[in-house]
């Protein structure tokens, strides 16, 4: 038997691949900034063209891993305000559910009706 909840289990699928999305896009947006970066580093720099190849790749990888974090906690945050609106939309909408039951629906609908 389980002891939890099974939507919590799809909302958790469902924020991680979007913080994986955001991660991938994250990855792109800061490297290309940082591969051109290294395009002039190399045009015009002695010290950066003396260099491994291994830190040119690391100093690469590290531009990318930082945006992939950035953005991923970015579309992470986007995801849970998301999912509060959701939530705070579908309570809303039960308790004026259980208000009109409870009291019935307006005069003025119920004379527009007829």
């Amino acid at each position: 038997m389980r002891s939890h909840n099974a939507m919590k289990d799809v909302e958790a699928v469902d924020a991680s691949w979007e913080a994986a999305r955001g991660a991938v896009y994250g990855a792109i947006k800061w490297g290309i900034p940082t591969a051109m970066l290294g395009g002039l580093g190399y045009m015009f720099s002695p010290l950066y063209r003396s260099l491994t190849i291994q830190f040119k790749v690391y100093i690469q990888m590290s531009g990318m891993v930082f945006g992939s974090m950035i953005e991923a906690d970015y579309s992470i945050r986007e995801y849970e305000a998301k999912v509060r609106m959701q939530r705070r939309l579908q309570r809303d909408r039960a308790m004026w559910k259980s208000f009109e039951e409870q009291y019935g629906k307006d005069e003025d609908d119920e004379e527009d009706s007829k």
